[in-house]
């Protein structure tokens, strides 16, 4: 038996079925580049080099300056530390944390500090690693079997994963003797690893990794203590209630004990947002401008009303108002490296005649609001009157809402930023995490379809462009917020799961998209199913599932 293989250049030849990729790669089309390959696309789905080819199949090379090339060689990093940690340390559990800067922050449970003698060996046992060049092996066992090796080697958050699957064969990465669930391709040799940094950090430390741009450079440290202190307050709180890790949350599912802890993580979400109005109520002399921003799909919108709920509780009357109405019509806008009309530049807004209002209300003016009209690229300078009421404060929602540039003419100590983002304290297990990226993109599968019609393929088709937004217009400020509200519900991916399943379903083989699709639907099949209707309707969830009580 034998399989076509179409290669990048277009020449297809044949090869016996169940062939490794690794063993055909030497086509002109995955070598002769600057920078490793660390894995194929077989038919636009993304595979280790140790795949076995069994169908007829286009392959397309993954290298490592690639946006896919550079989360692979991050996974790797992770497998890598803990294969090093667990020959140095064989008692100790260690566990990743949340991604902090161009890292992730790794702590060893039951350990207040590590030691920077204990660091030192991890990074030279990972160079000692690296400089063997060992193969990173993907292969198949029996059910039995997975379970029973990661009892036996101190991994009980794995195990516990596995016991709610039902799967006879687990796919495995091995690496010498160590074995690892495979939940995405790994790089196909440990030499390919050879750029990290280890830096001690809080009671852990960070293995910090390359942009995938610049794939041999590590950037320098910007530390974020507020985002930081915000994860380790929902990680000690995810361990108070014993719900750290994906296989926790599943047991608790299956005895149907699920209902109380979803009051509990709405509640703590209720709470954290009356503390922030509490704060911005102490400084009440002052604050008369609240700024809102964060990445897509992070619940801005459900958080600002719930926010001037608690608010009115302290007797403000919050007013909002859209900065989209301050967009300047479109001949004025911006264009892209693209030539397309960026609207997501800061000059995109009209920040003249924003801060000119903003000024004469605070002055206790009437302003006419203006009203943007999106389908004619203009603006109609005389819209709704405004003035503000007694005891007022503004909430502005927006992409630039953290940038000074936006509200230059009002005081700092008139405004009171926020960041919100959606930072899950949930692990998949002690190895393997859940990136905050991939829980934003999966809420906008759903509300993309839910309420504006998108297919799968029309959010993927966007999200690159949208993280590049957030990474130009965001994430550059969010230290410089007075707040940080964490968005995530622990409980909210077996909810979404229901809803995102179909539409990852819908991206076929044929598209670029799919490798994204297989991956998350993937990700998602490793939590059990949550019912809808135990969503209450004020969740900040209801904004991407819909059925909200609030109105947007």
């Amino acid at each position: 038996m034998t399989v076509n293989i179409t290669f990048p250049s277009g020449v297809r030849k044949r090869f016996p079925t169940g062939t490794p990729v690794q063993n055909i790669i030497a086509d002109s089309g995955f070598s002769n580049k600057p920078y490793p390959l660390v894995a194929v696309k077989v038919n636009n789905d993304i595979a280790s080099l140790t795949y076995r080819l069994e169908v007829n199949s286009r392959l397309t090379p993954v290298f490592l300056n690639s946006r896919e090339g550079a989360n692979i060689y991050r996974r790797s990093l992770c497998f890598l530390l803990t294969i090093a940690a667990r020959e140095l340390f064989p008692k100790q559990r260690l566990v990743i944390g949340h991604s902090l800067g161009n890292g992730y922050f790794y702590y060893f449970v039951g350990k207040n500090e590590v030691q920077s003698s204990e660091l030192k060996l991890l990074k030279e046992k990972m160079a000692e690693i690296v400089e063997a060049d060992l193969p990173i092996i993907r292969r198949v066992i029996f059910y039995k079997e997975a379970v029973a090796f990661f009892k036996r080697n101190n991994q009980p958050d794995t195990s516990l994963l596995l016991q709610h699957q039902n799967e006879p064969k687990i796919p495995v990465y091995e690496c010498g003797s160590f074995l690892d669930l495979a939940h995405a391709p790994l790089a196909p040799r440990t030499g390919i690893l050879k750029i990290f940094e280890i830096r001690k950090y809080a009671s852990g430390f960070l293995l910090r990794y390359p942009d995938h741009d610049r794939p041999d450079h590590i950037t320098a440290f910007r530390d974020n203590p507020t985002l930081f202190s915000i994860y380790r307050e929902y990680k000690n709180w995810g361990s108070i209630l014993k719900i750290n890790c994906v296989g926790s949350l599943n047991t608790l599912i299956s005895k149907g004990e699920i209902r109380q802890f979803i009051q509990v993580a709405e509640a703590l979400h209720d709470k954290k947002i009356a503390r922030i109005a509490d704060q911005i109520c102490e400084k009440k002399e002052f604050i008369r401008l609240i700024l809102i921003a964060g990445p897509s799909s992070s619940g801005k919108t459900t958080f600002s009303k719930k926010l001037a709920i608690q608010l009115k509780v302290l007797g403000r009357n919050p007013v909002a108002i859209s900065l989209d109405n301050y967009f300047v019509s479109r001949e004025l806008t911006p264009r892209n490296q693209d030539g397309n009309y960026d609207f997501e530049a800061l000059e995109a807004i009209d920040i003249e005649l924003l801060n000119n209002h903003l000024l004469k209300l605070f002055n206790g003016e009437e302003v006419s609001m203006p009203v943007f009209n999106f389908h004619t690229g203009r603006r109609r300078s005389r819209g709704v009157q405004m003035k503000l009421p007694q005891r007022s404060v503004l909430i502005l929602e927006g992409i630039h809402a953290l940038n000074d540039r936006l509200t230059p003419l009002i005081s700092r100590e008139n405004k009171y930023k926020i960041y919100v983002s959606a930072l899950t304290q949930l692990n998949l297990d002690d190895h393997n995490r859940i990136p905050t990226t991939d829980n934003r993109l999966v809420r906008r599968l759903v509300r993309d379809h839910q309420f504006r019609g998108h297919s799968a393929l029309d959010t993927f088709s966007m999200w690159e462009s949208v993280q590049r937004g957030e990474a130009r217009n965001i994430f550059p400020f969010q230290d410089s917020a007075d707040s940080v509200f964490n968005s995530a519900l622990d409980y909210e991916l077996a909810v979404l799961n229901v809803l995102a399943e179909p539409l990852l379903i819908n991206v076929k083989p044929d598209s670029p998209y799919f490798h994204e699709a297989r991956r998350l639907s993937s990700f998602l099949s490793n939590f059990k199913h949550i019912p809808i209707k135990l969503v209450p309707e004020y969740s900040i969830l209801r904004e991407f599932i819909g059925e909200s009580s609030f109105k947007y």
